[in-house]
């Protein structure tokens, strides 16, 4: 399809403002902001989508409007007038591209916690608790809901002082919303019972904005128009609510959720991930355009361009989100446009980036090392001014970087790689079925090596000869890590590793106790297959809770199997060691918290998950013949600069290793290590 024919590419007239083609990043908060403010690492965040061409970027998740409504994940402070010269900077930025920019706006409700902030009292409609955030709400009263209109009123003057192109509110989950549905709405004054008074207050606040801002400032709504909950409201009331907004003439745009968000699960549904069915919500989404007759975005998991493109041309939406594969790749549009779409780096779905925001941490891409750290990592690699001899071992994640950059970089590049595929520990967690999409990882790594004429070597178990063979001066080892075992008092030899699960090597036994002290998707990925094949299954670990290093969003799939398959969790308890006991194995366990205290479990099998040890026996054999004996200046590295020291003068290559090569950590850190050394050598 050719540029002028696309869909994608085609303008959209959202009143008087052209936006230059239908593909959009709806908001979201990547937790990049210092003290509630979007300084430079949320600018540029934001400035690199527009530079790859997006017509729309829509910042905060939401920035909020009062102080009683305090940050749950690293919401800007849109009650704060420092926040205009900050915003006005990211905007002229964005604006420099021909990419507009817009801002949502929230009163959070009770989706946050009252010991957070000002410690000020979380309000919503009616006392009724959010199991996400836990906090028990008081009942907004009158003078609460006529502040918090003001505060509505004096953040959209702010932000319409900053220059942006509009705004959104935010409802589902939140304070506006929270008044529509009867799930959280118990109230028998004017603001409770018919839908007339559930609508007052969002109603309020949309006129009292109008009014402020101007007709011809944008204000549009991100709304849930069913909440797919029997306590909350369906479809249809729904689609009334959004008539009746439109008939307001208070909003200029509806951006359509479906679904609500009380719970991590309910979450999932609403933001799928891996595993789950893409672009759930979008025939739903047409429907409600369909019945509004009004401009109508939306995104849930629409991480293609040919869902994208379909969503345009059949007119489901006017405007598409492709929020996550922008986390993935903010160059999306440039390369539909210059014809290069089968080199955009894929979403693979799995939340990292979600994840990680959840938790407390900020937005990170499994596979985008560059993205939320564009003031130090490129997305688009510079060339070298001389070039080099490379030769990289190891083809999973870490070693297709380096590669890939290096190649990007004009360096030669061969990849020397043990056994007959490529990708690494990613092969082995695609054995489960719902993972298979991370194989995506790889793929377009392959891809991009074969664009870029690097060659794989495979089937070669690299010794200091086979490396030196190709006369490099620059090694790069990528050989990962070994499946290692927590150390056991006794009966190391008997229990059996999460690897050996997932790659099929050993089959799940009718009773399994599987003991899980790393804390990531690798036991759990083990832990689901064991119990989809239908064994007896413990899982036991010694943390306060299970899987720490996994976020909510990718606990659901796990914790729903391990509900529906009768899996039992133990948690604060420890493996100490195992026995042999007739034709079975006694697992002894204790406490870390009452040393004496321990219970014994009769299994067929105990299987176990501590991580990796660094496969770093060829690192060992280079070090001493590599020009830096292996070290790193990491201060130099940290500050971007060239980062290998000259220890060994008359030694003919440099050496780094990276990934699990080093240490145990994951697919994130491996390819962030490849992209901070390979981009500066």
């Amino acid at each position: 399809m050719t540029s002028s024919k696309d869909p994608l590419l085609q303008p959209f007239q959202l009143k008087h403002l052209t936006l230059k083609n239908r593909v959009m990043s709806t908001a979201h908060e990547p937790a990049y902001s210092e003290d509630g403010m979007p300084t430079d690492r949320y600018r540029l965040y934001h400035r690199e989508k527009a530079k790859g061409g997006i017509a729309l970027t829509m910042t905060a998740g939401s920035a909020v409007v009062s102080a009683d409504s305090p940050p749950a994940f690293g919401n800007l402070h849109a009650y704060r007038d420092e926040i205009v010269p900050w915003l006005k900077r990211l905007a002229d930025d964005c604006h420099e591209y021909g990419t507009a920019v817009m801002i949502q706006l929230t009163h959070l409700g009770r989706r946050t916690g009252w010991n957070k902030g000002d410690w000020l009292p979380v309000l919503a409609p009616s006392p009724i608790r959010e199991p996400a955030h836990r906090a028990f709400p008081k009942e907004a009263e009158e003078w609460d809901i006529e502040r918090i209109i003001a505060d509505y009123v004096s953040a959209s003057q702010r932000m319409k002082e900053a220059g942006l192109d509009g705004i959104e509110f935010e409802a589902y989950g939140h304070l506006m919303d929270g008044f529509w549905s009867p799930a959280t709405n118990r109230r028998d004054d004017e603001f409770g019972g018919s839908l007339e008074n559930r609508m007052r207050f969002s109603l309020m606040v949309t006129d009292a904005v109008r009014k402020a801002v101007g007709p011809d400032f944008i204000v549009g709504i991100r709304m849930v128009a069913d909440e797919d909950w029997e306590k909350g409201f369906s479809r249809e009331e729904g689609i009334e609510i959004a008539r009746r907004l439109v008939a307001s003439g208070g909003v200029d745009f509806l951006n359509i959720i479906r679904g609500h968000i009380d719970h991590d699960a309910d979450l999932n549904n609403v933001i799928p991930i891996q595993g789950m069915a893409a672009s759930p919500h979008l025939d739903f989404a047409g429907e409600v355009r369909a019945a509004t007759r009004f401009p109508v975005f939306h995104a849930a998991r629409i991480a293609d361009i040919a869902t994208a493109r379909h969503a345009i041309a059949e007119g489901k939406l006017d405007m598409v989100g492709m929020t996550r594969a922008h986390i993935a790749d903010p160059h999306i549009v440039r390369k539909v446009m210059a014809g290069e779409e089968a080199r955009i780096r894929p979403c693979v779905g799995a939340t990292y980036c979600l994840d990680r925001i959840y938790e407390g941490g900020e937005a990170l891409c499994i596979h985008n090392a560059a993205t939320g750290r564009e003031a130090e990592m490129p997305h688009e690699i510079e060339k070298a001014a001389a070039k080099r001899k490379a030769v990289v071992i190891g083809a999973g994640p870490a070693g297709l970087e380096a590669a890939r950059v290096l190649a990007e970089r004009g360096h030669s590049v061969d990849v020397l790689e043990a056994t007959g595929k490529a990708g690494g520990q990613i092969n082995l967690l695609t054995r489960n079925p719902r993972r298979k999409e991370m194989i995506g990882i790889i793929d377009w790594r392959l891809e991009e090596l074969e664009r870029l004429g690097v060659t794989i070597h495979y089937d070669v178990y690299a010794g200091a000869d086979e490396v030196l063979e190709f006369s490099p001066d620059l090694v790069v080892v990528a050989t990962g890590g070994i499946a290692q075992s927590p150390e056991l008092e006794a009966g190391e030899e008997l229990v059996t590793s999460s690897w050996d699960i997932l790659a099929g090597a050993v089959k799940p036994e009718s009773s399994v106790l599987l003991f899980d002290d790393n804390g990531g998707h690798q036991g759990m990925s083990a832990a689901e297959v064991i119990a989809n094949g239908g064994a007896d299954l413990e899982l036991v670990s010694p943390e306060r809770f299970f899987a720490p290093e996994m976020g909510g969003m990718n606990h659901v799939p796990y914790a729903r199997t391990f509900a529906e398959k009768d899996v039992r969790v133990t948690i604060n308890t420890r493996l100490k060691s195992v026995r042999r006991d007739g034709n079975g194995l006694v697992a002894v366990l204790g406490s870390d918290y009452a040393g004496a205290v321990t219970r014994e479990r009769r299994v067929a099998q105990v299987v176990v998950e501590h991580g990796t040890m660094a496969n770093a026996d060829l690192y060992l054999e280079l070090k001493p013949l590599s020009r830096n004996l292996g070290s790193v200046d990491y201060a130099a590295l940290i500050a971007r600069k060239q980062p290998i020291p000259v220890k060994n003068p008359e030694a003919a290559f440099d050496l780094i290793r990276i990934g699990d090569a080093v240490s145990s950590r994951n697919v994130h850190a491996a390819i962030y290590d490849a992209l901070r050394f390979c981009s500066l050598l």
